[in-house]
């Protein structure tokens, strides 16, 4: 009997692992948005940065960054920026880093054998909240998630950040069959 068990573990063990290794690289970027449905997008034309209360940023230059991003990102949408009130909408932001295992197995699962190394990688949020100004109500909330990459040159970062703002802007505003 000890015989078949040993044979099934030798494929159970590695095929947890493989799930494991898969499902720790497929973290490479997710999105996720959730809007008002009653809200008529189509009159907003104008927004103003604001600060969230209790929300985490980076540091000056990366923060510059991601608000230049999404600024650019907004204009795609035809909203304007200006820096007094009135306007159409608030928008404001908030990043968190969180540590995740990932798991990393290879060689000689076919035999049994093999190894596998955990090492904690650093997975970075952004969410971008778009608020009524009047109401202060919140109308558009989405959610940026990757995994942090802190090398690299500055240029490829700034590509790195302006395609995750793209991908998460890509369905804003919200279609009126969407509603």
């Amino acid at each position: 009997m000890m015989q078949p068990r040993a044979a099934i573990s030798s494929v159970v063990v590695p095929l947890a692992i493989a799930a494991l290794v898969v499902s720790g690289t497929a973290l490479a970027q997710k999105v996720s948005y959730d809007y008002d449905r009653s809200a008529d997008f189509t009159k907003f034309k104008t927004y103003k940065w604001v600060l969230i209360k209790g929300a985490q940023h980076p540091d000056e230059l990366t923060d510059r960054d991601i608000r230049t991003a999404i600024d650019e990102q907004l204009a795609t949408k035809g909203l304007t920026k200006k820096d007094d009130d009135p306007v159409d909408l608030y928008v404001g932001y908030g990043v968190s880093v969180d540590e995740e295992k990932e798991v990393t197995g290879f060689g000689g699962w076919r035999f049994g054998g093999g190894m596998a190394t955990t090492s904690t990688i650093d997975v970075g949020t952004l969410v971008l909240d778009i608020y009524d100004p009047g109401s202060k109500t919140l109308l558009w909330r989405g959610t940026a998630t990757k995994t942090v990459n802190s090398g690299g040159n500055p240029e490829k970062r700034m590509k790195r950040l302006e395609k995750a703002m793209g991908k998460l802007l890509r369905d804003y505003p919200p279609r009126s069959s969407d509603k």
